[in-house]
């Protein structure tokens, strides 16, 4: 009995083998090929170029028909980077792009991209890659080799472009057979890049007014006013233009200050923890009144994740004049501090946004600063709106307050993006 019990249960797995053969000769099978290649990367500016090995693995279908559409997989198997020393990078906030070559039968450029999908990167920590995909139409009967090319890694909304140095060995080959009863097609080869959404701009109110007296009146508004910064980054000098409007209230014979900043909208490049961005600026007094008066947000009480809008609230404080007259109040240095890094940004350029009647109180600001922070400093001039390159995307709008930017100074988004990978040889990501 128990003898043909075996007999049977060898049988039946003797037929799943067969059945597992047929299976595998009947299927197309993908095949993996690795290649590496010198690489020189070109991240952005203030960050030096770096020279290493890429580590890559293509999969592609081995055998497949004229008018069939493969899919194929770019794997970075090394990517031999690490992150520099400048900033942690969060999690899923890094994604890489990058090109495929077909050659052979026939010849296309196949656009591969991976998902912003990465693990936590602290300062010094190996950088991970996500795999990339694409597609490829395929035309012509043949041989049809694929061959990595050029890639970027973007890291926090700024880019790092990196080329072959040397020439790059193919990767993987698809054996194209006819298409059933017809001929050869000779059309244009194509192929099925992923499209990046863009954040749709909508419309700003601009402030009105820019002076006020003391005649009953409790609430001033400033004017909006163009200011261009020149800022200091962990990565180098950068700057900026943002649009600032500077509001006041009646408090006694104290003024509260809010801060705005207009225009400036931008998603989150990638999922940011809370408590993790802090903006602070200092507020500049002249006319009668000389100093600086410090107005701050909060952090961010709750994460953000990818793709939703970053929200600042206004800067606010107290201003205490410490002189009687015409007091006016301008733009001044503004500090961003964001997952443990600095950004201070200087104006190059100012402009009263706000001008007050004032009354001296005990311990007020002129000549030194008002309610702390700050270097003491003049009143600014006026003129027509600054501009700046490199700066704030200034599309879109906030409401009374919110600033909804991580690009509060593109310094601050350029320090995050910038913290892309420098190449060490040898080294294995995975």
């Amino acid at each position: 009995m128990s003898i043909r019990r075996r007999g049977t249960a060898a049988g039946a797995a003797l037929a799943l083998c067969g059945a597992g053969v047929l299976l595998g000769i009947a299927a197309t099978p993908a095949q993996a090929a690795e290649v590496s290649f010198a690489t020189h990367c070109v991240p952005p500016a203030g960050i030096t170029p770096v020279d290493g090995t890429t580590k890559v693995e293509i999969t592609a279908p081995a055998t497949a028909k004229v008018g069939d559409t493969v899919d194929v997989v770019w794997k970075f198997v090394q990517a031999a980077s690490k992150n520099p020393n400048i900033i942690d990078l969060p999690a899923n906030s890094v994604q890489p792009s990058g090109v495929l070559k077909a050659a052979g039968a026939q010849s296309a450029d196949i656009a591969m991209q991976g998902p912003r999908q990465n693990p936590a990167i602290p300062k010094g920590g190996d950088m991970v890659l996500s795999d990339m995909k694409g597609s490829l139409k395929l035309t012509t009967a043949g041989e049809v080799t694929l061959t990595p090319d050029a890639y970027t890694v973007n890291a926090m909304s700024t880019d790092t472009e990196c080329t072959p140095k040397e020439t790059v060995q193919k990767a993987a080959t698809i054996q194209v057979t006819g298409a059933g009863g017809g001929g050869t097609p000779t059309t244009t080869p194509t192929t099925t890049p992923t499209q990046t959404p863009t954040a749709t701009p909508t419309p700003t109110a601009t402030a009105t007014g820019g002076s006020g007296g003391t005649g009953g009146q409790t609430d001033f508004t400033g004017k909006e006013v163009q200011i261009p910064y020149a800022c200091k980054t962990p990565i180098g000098d950068k700057s900026a233009t943002s649009p600032v409007q500077i509001n006041a209230r009646k408090n006694g014979g104290n003024f509260d200050l809010t801060v705005q900043f207009k225009k400036s909208v931008m998603d989150s490049p990638a999922d940011i923890p809370a408590n993790s961005v802090k903006p602070s600026m200092e507020v500049v007094l002249g006319g009668a009144d000389k100093g600086t008066v410090h107005v701050e947000g909060p952090m961010n009480a709750s994460p953000i994740k990818s793709g939703d809008p970053i929200t600042i609230p206004d800067l606010t404080g107290t201003y205490k004049p410490g002189a009687s007259g015409s007091s006016t109040l301008s733009p001044g240095v503004l500090t961003v501090k964001a997952l443990g890094t600095t950004t201070t940004c200087t104006p190059t350029r100012t402009e009263v946004s706000l001008t007050l009647d004032t009354s001296q109180q005990p311990g007020g600001a002129s000549g030194g600063t008002s309610t702390g922070g700050g270097t003491s400093g003049t009143g600014g001039t006026t003129g027509g709106s600054g501009s700046g390159s490199g700066g704030l995307a200034d599309t879109g709008a906030s409401d009374h307050g919110a600033l909804k930017a991580l690009g509060l100074v593109a310094g601050t988004a350029i320090l995050l993006g910038g913290a892309v990978f420098t190449f060490m040889p040898g080294r294995r990501t995975r």
